[in-house]
């Protein structure tokens, strides 16, 4: 079993480079929420990003149709990103496994210890209380283009040096 109170960065770069298609159950249609930005990041760096919400079922998100259920989904998903309350996730845990997704990732905030258990037994890879589109842009060098971490940006005043 993994060890989730603290995962490595080359298993959260392993995940992110070998899946392609992502299902994002919880998924809004409205521009402002944290699950539009991520799929829309997701879809910018070169993702398959397939909504699932039982309310939008049947409209599109970003281009995409929206899906009532995991179930539903005629392709194959490898990553299941739920935006979801942990309450919800063992039944999100048990539709992934049911259609053969390799990972599930539970945003921030979300953690359920016995889903986890649950998917990987089943074979799963899991992330609980992370955020793949943070995590991308952290491994992948992004936040450094924004100037975060570097000390190329900084909220401190320069010391003026008198001659």
């Amino acid at each position: 079993m993994t060890d989730h109170d603290s995962y490595s960065d080359a298993y959260i770069k392993d995940i992110l480079k070998r899946v392609r298609t992502i299902a994002v159950v919880g998924a809004s249609a409205n521009w402002n929420r944290p699950s539009y930005f991520a799929m829309k990041y997701l879809q910018k760096k070169g993702y398959r990003v397939i909504p699932v919400n039982p309310r939008e079922a049947g409209g599109r998100i970003l281009g995409e149709t929206v899906y009532a259920g995991l179930r539903d989904i005629p392709d194959k998903v490898d990553m299941v990103d739920c935006f979801r309350p942990s309450a919800a996730i063992p039944a999100i845990a048990e539709d992934a496994v049911a259609i053969g997704a390799d990972v599930l990732w539970m945003q921030l905030g979300i953690r359920n210890d016995e889903a986890a258990r649950f998917a990987e037994r089943a074979g799963l890879t899991v992330v609980m209380d992370r955020c793949p589109k943070i995590e991308y842009g952290r491994l992948f060098g992004e936040l450094g283009w924004s100037g975060i971490a570097t000390g190329v940006i900084s909220s401190k005043r320069k010391k003026k040096v008198r001659p």
